[in-house]
């Protein structure tokens, strides 16, 4: 450890510990990794407790602190949520292992094969906020698909994350692949942050989830692949001639159940010929739901209980019981304002029009685009990936969520029978 960079050495010793079991992991089998994944699940539940009493300590700190009503949802784990972590990582268990399958296998005129076969990243590293069930899933997904990985979560979750550590840890042990598999990086240095950003050549990517802060920092800084999982700013458009009870159910699930997630619902557009039949009713049900509407003026008049919207709650992400509602002339207003306000993370449209459906689907640009369902199935393991490690709102090379195969790359393969080029 160098006096000029101690934070920068402590950080690159830690990489260079990932990039050595990477190449173990490498070679692992499916039943190998399968198996340590079982051990996993089992240490959750046998270690609950000791998890539940960590995560305490983190939740009464940020209480103290003053933290918001949304990050300490995050922040907060019980009994059904670790038991939830642990089904997770058994549906993980339960998933095909994209390593070593090849795709597009041909015979080219010279008589060699070519194909292409999947082949994992390496080491990949994650900093996030306040969500301690990230360590087990980013883990769990990393080692399914080959890679180490290198998690920096927060300094509010350190004793969580910390705790679900060493049930990963043990676990590893247990089966004999490398503990090194899942690497903690000590949150709460940001020089050391800076460093590990810097490490081209150990780390192969890098993937930042938590606010707008968060990701510029990493933007910014990083001298190795980002793909960002930037804020949700998701939409839902109840189109002309929608069913009111349908709307009322989608807007009540996507904003009020869980307003501190990423997929909740931020902003409702109304199609002027619905108006008089969804918002009345809705701003009824917002109110005894304790949700805060802030409404442009024609939607105003059809939710007296609802304040005045300023311009800057359009595009905004409120993780809050709050909703920003506004009454849209036609279709083509509604896609103009989610190209204008969206984050490329969510949209919904709740429609009876089969050609408006299928045109919110070809034209809105988001990492996933829905019709008549809750913005809140955008989720790995409501999308069948077992868990995810985010969601991407960049394009390269994931866009949405991403699970085992997202974590994985292609490279080419060729066999042959001594033929040569000439």
């Amino acid at each position: 450890m160098t006096e000029q960079n101690p934070a920068a050495d402590r950080v690159r010793l830690l990489a260079q510990r990932a990039r050595d079991a990477s190449h173990v992991l490498r070679a692992a089998t499916s039943a190998q990794k399968d198996q340590a994944l079982r051990a996993v699940a089992a240490r959750l539940r046998a270690r609950a407790a000791a998890v539940l009493e960590a995560n305490a300590r983190d939740v009464a700190a940020a209480e103290r602190a003053g933290t918001a009503p949304a990050m300490i949802d995050r922040l907060t784990l019980t009994e059904a949520r670790i038991a939830g972590i642990a089904r997770a990582v058994e549906e993980i268990v339960a998933l095909p292992d994209p390593v070593g399958r090849i795709d597009g296998l041909t015979r080219r005129p010279s008589g060699i094969q070519v194909g292409r076969m999947r082949v994992p990243l390496g080491v990949v590293a994650m900093i996030y906020e306040a969500r301690p069930n990230v360590t087990i899933d980013a883990a769990a997904l990393a080692l399914k698909s080959g890679n180490a990985a290198l998690l920096r979560g927060g300094s509010e979750a350190a004793h969580s994350n910390e705790a679900l550590a060493i049930c990963f840890h043990e676990a590893l042990r247990e089966v004999g692949l490398p503990a090194d598999a899942v690497v903690i990086v000590p949150a709460g240095d940001r020089e050391a942050t800076k460093a590990l950003l810097g490490l081209s050549g150990l780390i192969d990517v890098v993937i930042p989830r938590g606010g707008p802060g968060l990701v510029k920092f990493v933007a910014e800084h990083a001298r190795v692949p980002v793909i960002a999982h930037y804020q949700g700013v998701c939409h839902l458009f109840v189109d002309e001639g929608a069913d009111v009870a349908r709307a009322l159910a989608l807007v009540i699930d996507g904003k009020a159940r869980r307003p501190g997630v990423c997929n909740a619902l931020e902003c409702l557009l109304v199609h002027r010929e619905a108006a008089n039949g969804v918002l009345p009713a809705l701003d009824a049900v917002l109110a005894t739901e304790g949700v805060e509407v802030r409404a442009e003026p024609r939607a105003r008049e059809y939710m007296p209980g609802a304040k005045a919207a300023a311009d800057d709650d359009f595009g905004q992400e409120f993780l809050a019981k709050i909703l920003a509602v506004k009454v849209v002339d036609g279709f083509d207003e509604a896609l103009a304002h989610v190209a204008r306000y969206g984050s490329n993370h969510t949209e919904s449209i709740l429609t009876p029009s089969y050609s408006n459906a299928q045109r919110w689907l070809r034209e809105v640009d988001a990492s996933c685009v829905m019709v008549n369902a809750s913005t809140r199935f955008n989720d790995g393991g409501e999308l069948g990936l077992g868990a995810e490690l985010g969601i991407a709102t960049s394009k390269l090379h994931a866009y949405g969520p991403m699970g085992l195969e997202e974590l994985t790359t292609r490279k080419w393969i060729v066999y042959g029978e001594g033929e040569v080029r000439g």
